[in-house]
């Protein structure tokens, strides 16, 4: 972080490794807060925090709006700061708008990312090379072509041509009256509930393994049997809603990682995609899938009483969603699994997008796979991840001082990434759920959080509130279940 800055244009090299250097930036950050057994963290926060202060200290800097826009018409825009032109500060405005932009579209989502400022035709050729077809974020650019079914387009505009701002909104829900069920589709586990008007009579969780299953009819197994030990507990069944992660669209599965293991595209448009269409025609009641991320949020909102709340679920990946100020789910993407939290230059890679610095690869069962030998607990190499996570939360219990090293990371990292959370979301309250939080592991992560937060970003007013052990595991199914009206 400290070496001096080198020119952002070396013409004998290949875009993909251009980009890699110029991540050899010159803003030097210093967090307060460092885990002894991933010291290298460097928190997105702090490097933002202190290239917008150089930015407005510095003569020439200028404005840079980013909109991104959807096929339905919704789209949003983000408002920061670049300094000026020229081979000391390149490196840094092309990492800063990378990483912002990456951000946006894994939190907010859209087929068109327009850039309006003296800046942006260069910006826009970086990032049409970097998400072009075998550029270093093709797996960002081909997730968008699946989600939109058009291609991701990058284009510089004029002020007056970035998009108005607007955002569909999805039901809310809280409508609790009859028998109800609820099931929740994580990667290492299933939950399901019964509920009858607004009680909860029955809920259980089923072990299972679909992320790299590639007979979709394993899946459908596994949801069925959920669905039949629920209804089993309910004099009749009015309404089914689940939460997966992925992206689902009128019922139908667009791209998920559940499914990942499908990788046959006929067969997947075939089995997959309709799944849940036809699961509605088997059992003839109102039936509706929704991000695992938005059940999150929703749970959030009905339990507080509260709206401007950010749901995060750590479990196999990052679950998130977001309650707007109004009180409104939105159709913002918010898969927070992907966005980057870490910038360092050699930063832990997600095992699927190949990107480095991740939110999966620190607020999940794969961050706590990774943290773990670091830490100085070395397990068999064949044991599962959330095998890995029941043997740390028992060495938690016993007092051992490697795992509190685990949970400290974990805590320190999740404090400096709510306050950059914050720069793109307007949170209130946070409410942290999912099985790496279970225990007394997760109340290290919230106390560690609220520390970095209260010490580095006092200026930040956001209330992180820890369900009950029952709701940190079984909160989405039960919040799912009050989705549909009868």
């Amino acid at each position: 972080l400290a070496q001096k800055p080198r020119p952002l244009h070396v013409p004998s090299r290949p875009r993909s490794e251009r980009f890699t250097l110029s991540r050899l930036f010159r803003m030097q950050v210093s967090p307060r807060y460092t885990s002894s057994i991933d010291p290298g963290f460097v928190p997105a926060s702090l490097w933002t925090k202190e290239f917008l202060k150089l930015c407005q200290h510095t003569r020439g800097s200028s404005a840079l709006a980013i909109g991104l826009s959807r096929p339905d018409g919704t789209a949003s825009v983000f408002r920061t700061m670049l300094l000026p032109a020229g081979s000391t500060n390149d490196a840094d405005n092309l990492l800063h708008v990378e990483r912002t932009v990456k951000f946006l579209l894994w939190a907010r989502s859209g087929n068109l990312v327009l850039l309006s400022g003296e800046q942006a035709p260069a910006l826009v050729k970086e990032l049409q090379a970097m998400y072009a077809p075998g550029g270093v974020r093709s797996f960002d650019a081909d997730f968008a072509r699946k989600l939109f079914e058009l291609p991701l387009t990058f284009r510089a505009v004029a002020e007056q041509d970035l998009p108005a701002e607007s955002t569909s909104h999805l039901p809310l829900g809280r409508n609790l009256g009859g028998c109800r069920i609820g099931f929740d589709l994580g990667g290492s586990d299933r939950k399901c509930a019964a509920v009858i008007d607004g009680q909860v009579v029955f809920s259980e969780e089923v072990k299972w393994d679909p992320y790299f299953q590639p007979d979709p009819a394993y899946h459908l197994g596994g949801i069925r049997h959920s669905l039949q030990i629920a209804a089993a507990h309910l004099p009749r069944v009015d309404a089914i809603v689940g939460s997966a992660a992925g992206v689902y669209i009128n019922n139908k599965v667009r791209v998920a990682s559940l499914f990942r293991g499908v990788t046959d595209p006929a067969l997947f448009a075939a089995k997959v995609e309709g799944m849940f269409l036809d699961l509605a025609k088997e059992w003839k009641v109102p039936f509706e899938v929704l991000n695992d991320g938005d059940v999150t949020a929703l749970a959030a909102s009905m339990s507080l009483n509260r709206n401007a709340v950010l749901g995060i679920a750590m479990g196999t990946s990052v679950a998130a969603g977001f309650v707007d100020p109004k009180g409104n789910l939105t159709n913002w993407l918010s898969e927070l699994a992907f966005v980057p939290v870490d910038y360092r230059v050699q930063g832990p890679a997600d095992e699927w997008s190949g990107d480095l610095g991740c939110g999966v690869q620190y607020f999940s069962q794969q961050g706590v796979g990774r943290l773990l030998p670091l830490a100085g607990i070395h397990l068999p190499g064949a044991m599962r991840l959330p095998e890995q996570l029941e043997e740390l939360q028992k060495l938690m219990l016993g007092g051992d001082a490697r795992a509190l090293k685990v949970y400290d990371a974990i805590g320190i990292a999740f404090g400096y990434a709510i306050a950059h959370f914050a720069s793109f979301y307007d949170i209130q309250c946070l409410l942290i759920m999912g099985r790496v939080t279970s225990g007394k592991g997760g109340d290290v992560i919230i106390e560690r959080a609220r520390s970095v937060l209260a010490d580095e970003f006092p200026e930040l007013r956001i209330d992180l509130v820890v369900p009950s052990e029952k709701d940190k595991r079984h909160g989405q199914a039960v919040a799912a279940a009050s989705l549909p009206s009868l």
